[in-house]
């Protein structure tokens, strides 16, 4: 029996698979609360990214201590699964480049990600994108740090689809805050939660259109957070909202408890898993050629989406069997 070839090298051939990672990202911005959240994610499993927050969570004056706290702290041990990224200060703040200067050098290779707040346009990010590319150079760092990019300002909006094609991106985020406190009134406060974030014209328009950037550039689309903090369904029903109405991959956390309810969210059905494992299957046993499968035909395109599907199932933390496992993972 010849050796089963894996989906990967069967069906994108040498093109850049979608990327598939948590659906979940937890800002921290203090010492104390990335510890904890690095103490939860050993506790419950890698199943969801922490960004460690050098824009807002650095005291005025105090930049470079935290940034190398950060470095510090994501150095240590306590960063079991390599699984937290930071976000650094704007292309406007005057800090911007001594964050990646005492980053990059320190945790460049451990690094999930770089984020990048508050851009108007896409030359700004084209060159801290390239700051970065360059320092990564400098410290013989061969691997591409994945960039993550903030949607929050009418300019970012308007260069989005410029945006998602630079290199390096991997997830377009969007800020809702800041976007609609950008429109000067114009936007109502309500449109800050639900229903609001998802009916309001302007919001919706500004979703779909970055969702569609994101997607159709091989980049994932993350959603806003939740303000209830309190509510874990409030969480739920908003990332189950962005996922199934907007095709959002990903929603920021800002509480503890609304880790596990965007990832409940954002998680495949239990049905389309046992349906992914039952065609990849036997698309594998077949040499990728089409198939029937419950009546139904499937070809590469179906294998794809069942592919980022399973993906996305493992990564969400859902039990597969051995078999599975071994084939797959």
């Amino acid at each position: 029996m010849s050796q089963k070839v894996h989906p990967n090298e069967a069906l994108f051939e040498g093109e850049k698979p979608f990327p598939v990672i948590p659906s979940c990202e937890h800002f921290a911005g203090s010492e104390k609360l990335i510890l904890k959240a690095l103490e939860m994610q050993d506790k419950i499993g890698p199943v969801f990214d922490i960004t460690c927050d050098c824009e807002d969570g650095a005291a005025s004056g105090k930049e470079v201590e935290h940034a190398e706290m950060v470095a510090r702290v994501l150095s240590s041990d306590a960063n079991k699964h390599n699984m937290a990224g930071v976000r650094i200060h704007d292309y406007s703040h005057p800090d911007w480049r001594q964050d990646v200067d005492i980053l990059v050098p320190k945790i460049g290779e451990r690094v999930a990600y770089i984020t990048l707040p508050k851009s108007t346009e896409a030359a700004q990010i084209a060159e801290m994108v390239h700051y970065i590319q360059t320092k990564a150079q400098e410290c013989g760092i061969t691997r591409e740090i994945p960039i993550h990019v903030l949607i929050e300002t009418h300019g970012a909006l308007h260069d989005v689809w410029k945006i998602a094609k630079l290199p390096w991106i991997q997830v377009l985020d969007f800020g809702m805050m800041d976007f609609v406190s950008g429109h000067h009134g114009a936007i109502p406060a309500s449109a800050m939660r639900s229903p609001g974030q998802f009916d309001h014209p302007m919001l919706a328009r500004a979703k779909t259109e970055m969702v569609a950037a994101a997607l159709a550039n091989g980049v994932v689309p993350a959603h806003n957070v939740t303000l209830d903090l309190k509510n874990p369904y409030q969480t739920f029903k908003d990332a189950e909202r962005a996922r199934s109405e907007f095709g959002f991959l990903r929603m920021w956390s800002i509480y503890p408890t609304q880790i596990s309810a965007i990832i409940d969210a954002m998680k495949p059905d239990y049905s389309e898993i046992e349906d992914a494992i039952g065609i990849l299957s036997a698309a594998q046993d077949a040499e990728w050629g089409p198939i029937q499968y419950k009546g139904e035909l499937h070809d590469r395109a179906t294998y794809r989406y069942y592919w980022e599907l399973l993906q996305r199932a493992h990564v969400s933390g859902e039990s597969l069997s051995d078999e599975v496992t071994a084939r797959f993972f």
